[in-house]
């Protein structure tokens, strides 16, 4: 799931690699989705060889709807997949740089959507410009087109239905990974109501990082934190936050170490607290 930036290098000539900058700077606002500004003008300056450019928020993400930048239909995935060359077989690499977690939502939405192989560049670009690797302005154009074939895996992506049936079963539990302060509804961004799903346990994906870098703590560390919390102990994880972004960091982590049946609330908080019927808990509430 994660590959090093010599790794890269030395397999750039695999005709089955397909890399993908999906650099996206987000803009968190002080209630509701945060906005996303596209990383293309930065790709076309400087992007790794032979990698394209993919907006989470522009090309896979469903069209605006009652979940923001939600999954797109398994259709869309292919047409675009195969637009962009990737074929059954294909390894495909995703990168982007600074915060980490748009990259991450890509990667949940390409397996969510039957991918295969999908692997972070571990470090994103920063990795790959301190390792002094090459960087370019070319546009090699459009690709010949791929066979790619989508093949949903709802396993990975529940709603708010499942959500609520969660809360009452001891077997599953809900991982919240906002802030600390926003997962305690007394700061931050929130989402249409402050706090938290009832029962849900914080894991801030920040804390899931190196300090002071993009690159995930390593799998020992990560293992420790989410142990800690009491996650790993339960046989169903949901992950969540705002708008289901985040969660999307620490769905990778936990699949990273393990637990690939981990899923995603898609549509997180901005979707459970559009209903008031639907309860929310928060400090001193």
């Amino acid at each position: 799931m994660l590959c090093t930036s010599q790794w890269l290098q030395d397999n750039r000539d695999d005709p089955r690699l397909r890399i993908f900058d999906c650099s996206v700077e987000m803009q968190p606002q002080p209630v509701g989705k945060s906005v996303l500004i596209s990383g293309r003008p930065d790709w076309q300056k400087a992007h790794i060889p032979g990698a394209r450019y993919l907006s989470m928020g522009d090309d896979l993400s469903a069209p605006e709807g009652s979940v923001p930048y939600g999954l797109p239909p398994a259709a869309t995935v292919q047409r675009l997949m195969r637009a962009e060359g990737v074929n059954e077989d294909s390894i495909i690499v995703l990168y982007g740089r600074g915060y980490p977690v748009p990259v991450m939502r890509c990667w949940w939405v390409l397996l969510a959507s039957g991918a295969r192989d999908v692997r972070l560049l571990d470090g994103g670009l920063e990795a790959w410009v301190e390792a002094g690797l090459p960087l370019t302005d070319q546009d090699e154009g459009a690709p010949e087109p791929g066979d790619f074939v989508a093949r949903p895996r709802p396993d990975l992506r529940v709603d708010a239905g499942a959500v609520a049936a969660a809360m009452q079963d001891p077997a599953t539990v809900l991982v919240n990974a906002l802030s600390a302060e926003q997962f305690a509804g007394t700061g931050g961004a929130h989402y249409g109501r402050p706090g938290r799903i009832p029962g849900s346990v914080s894991v801030p994906f920040r804390d899931l990082l190196e300090p002071g870098t993009t690159r995930l703590r390593p799998a020992e560390a990560l293992h420790t934190i989410f142990d800690a919390a009491g996650v790993l102990n339960s046989p169903r994880i949901i992950n969540y936050c705002g708008g289901g972004i985040a969660a999307s960091g620490t769905s990778f982590a936990l699949h990273l170490i393990g637990r690939r049946d981990a899923a995603l609330y898609d549509g997180s908080l901005i979707d459970w607290a559009s209903d008031p019927a639907r309860p929310m808990e928060s400090e001193g509430s």
